[in-house]
């Protein structure tokens, strides 16, 4: 069987069903077996404004929206009108011919009218499903995989919903069936069905894998889908989620969670983050593990709250004053978002510090299919050194008891000191945001001690010593003597993979790729000795000052040779990052700013 890679589009204003449609088809796809990743542009308004989401779907995995679209569903006129002049020959567009009208394609795409009050009869709202009958005839797949879908979807509506929309799917399907003619692809269906999941889903699913029982955010988009997922499921999983005032109020509740010893995190986006900065730094002083998810949208200030970006990374690496460990990852897309979470906390527990785990609307708003098999919900959770009263109420053999000995702040070799949570018999301390002495006394209680100061500066510093040690270093994706090497992080990770292999297969360019996950402490040794051998460096990111490239230059000293930054909202497409490769390596520029657009 060849492979099969095509993409669906579907335009419209926010209210006509966009996403709705969209979810049918991706569930339709991922039940045939097939991977698929979903991107929804859409505007902070509820009704009116420009919404397109993209589905594209292929026998091989795929993580990026790619570059084309082979079927336009135009919801309404405005969605006809900017996308009808991008599509390509060997496309086709399905409409309702009476409230859409096209104007001149491009040789090769075949236009689909279709008579929706004919086929849909009083239902004004069935159209999408008319339209999405065709889609399917069009692709090459029978109406009764629609038909199931459409019975979940319409469940709680009752069996005369379902029935009416099965009959409108029906005939949808029918009519295409009997005026347009099919592309020129089939779309297989393969033996293994898998399941959708999103970015926020994959999140509060790795939070429960990893065994959080405190949850707590204010709303903000796009981190919302956390909360919403942590909330549909708290009675069932044994979460407490709380929806609390503001973003000053959740960190510190997440940290005396966390205190308490409780697995315990939060998420937000950049505005919600900075709230939430000094609480981090006290809980890199009283020495206390949580995870912060900060889910990036385009700033500053307010910014584009539908819109993604990569514009964080600083804020992150310098949230709360002073200096105080902390982790900081960013992982590449929803199923490494899903297992990063349970390693995230086994090291914050290990380490008794902050996590910071750095995300975006693309991957946590964005929608990929998923094996069911992949989500390893029996993680191996390590605490640390935690302690407990045992069963039979004895103490933990860490250290203190009840000659009240205990130090919780020990300056040990290692800088990790045995934590007791609040209650264990004989382990009495005093956890502050001042300065203290081992066993917690304020410094500053007696006079500033210079010699305490410096011990204990240094003993919270020396437990990154070993961190690196526990994370997986980079390495470098492709030949290795390549004339250009594109290094990224985060969700850049698909996109880049993808234009390298065309830069390779079709441009006769040799590529490879670095990609950066781990990004406190980092792994600034491999990464210079990696760089050091490359001919042409180019990094990629989104986001206007090149924070990353900067980043890079302060923990290594290595300035990139080139920079391709995106920070118009909207993700990159594979074809961006090709074009500026090409642009940059015959000298016409060193800092390329993409135009978004779809072509093939």
């Amino acid at each position: 069987m060849s492979d099969v890679d095509f993409a669906v589009g579907i335009g419209g204003e926010n209210g006509q069903g966009v996403a709705s449609t969209g979810d049918i088809l991706a569930r339709i796809l991922a039940r045939r077996g097939l991977h698929l990743n979903a991107y929804n542009a859409y505007q902070s308004i509820i009704r009116g404004g420009h919404t397109f989401l993209t589905i594209r779907s292929s026998t091989r995995p795929v993580g990026n929206m790619g570059d084309r679209h082979d079927v336009l569903i135009p919801l309404n006129q405005d969605a006809m009108d900017r996308h009808l002049p991008l599509m390509r020959a060997g496309s086709c567009v399905v409409y309702d011919e009476e409230r859409v009208k096209p104007g001149a394609p491009e040789n090769g795409v075949q236009l689909c009218p279709m008579p929706m009050k004919e086929i849909c009869g009083a239902n004004k709202l069935a159209g999408n499903t008319a339209a999405l009958g065709a889609v399917l005839q069009l692709l090459g797949i029978e109406s009764e995989a629609l038909e199931a879908v459409i019975a979940r979807q319409f469940k709680k509506k009752g069996d005369s919903v379902i029935a009416e929309n099965v009959g409108i799917a029906r005939k949808g399907h029918a009519f295409a069936s009997e005026h347009f003619e099919r592309l020129g692809f089939q779309v297989p269906k393969l033996s293994t069905p898998k399941g959708i999941v999103t970015g926020n889903q994959a999140i509060a699913m790795g939070g429960a894998a990893a065994g959080v029982k405190f949850y707590a955010a204010y709303p903000m988009s796009p981190a919302t889908g956390v909360l919403m997922w942590m909330a549909a499921h708290a009675r069932q999983l044994g979460i407490l989620v709380r929806q609390v005032e503001d973003e000053i109020g959740v960190a510190n509740m997440v940290i005396g969670a966390a205190h308490a010893g409780c697995r315990a995190m939060c998420a937000t986006s950049g505005g919600g983050f900075a709230l939430m900065s000094e609480a981090l730094g006290m809980a890199g002083m009283i020495e206390t593990p949580m995870v912060c998810v900060n889910v990036q949208r385009a700033g500053p200030a307010t910014g584009v709250p539908t819109k993604t970006e990569q514009g964080d990374l600083w804020q992150l690496l310098g949230a709360g004053q002073g200096d105080y460990p902390r982790i900081i990852v960013a992982p590449a897309n929803q199923l490494d978002l899903f297992n990063t979470v349970p390693e995230l906390f086994n090291l914050v527990d290990r380490y008794q510090c902050p996590g910071l785990l750095l995300s975006d609307l693309l991957i946590s708003e964005g929608t990929c299919s998923v094996d069911p098999a992949e989500l390893d919900f029996q993680v191996k959770i390590d605490r640390g050194e935690l302690i407990l009263p045992n069963g039979n109420g004895s103490q933990n053999p860490f250290g203190g008891g009840n000659d009240n000995s205990y130090l919780r702040y020990r300056n040990t070799p290692s800088g990790i000191s045995p934590r007791a949570v609040p209650g264990v018999p004989g382990h009495v301390h005093v956890a502050a945001t001042d300065e203290h002495d081992e066993d917690g006394t304020l410094i500053s209680d007696e006079f500033t001690n210079p010699t305490k100061r410096r011990m204990m500066v240094e003993k919270r510093a020396r437990k990154m010593e070993t961190v690196l040690s526990q994370l997986a270093p980079p390495r470098l994706m492709g030949t290795d003597h390549a004339e250009v090497t594109l290094v990224g992080w985060g969700s850049t990770l698909s996109v880049i993979r993808e234009a390298v292999e065309r830069l390779n297969s079709k441009e006769g360019i040799a590529a490879n790729h670095l990609h950066i996950k781990w990004l406190v402490p980092f792994h600034a040794d491999e990464v210079s000795r990696i760089l050091g051998g490359c001919r042409k460096v180019i990094v990629a990111e989104n986001n206007y000052s090149g924070q990353f490239a900067r980043y890079l230059r302060s923990e290594t000293g290595f300035t990139a040779h080139g920079h391709i930054r995106k920070y118009d909202g909207e993700p990159f497409m594979p074809h961006h990052i090709v074009d500026a490769v090409k642009e940059q390596l015959k000298g016409a520029a060193t800092v390329s700013v993409p135009r978004h657009e779809i072509r093939v």
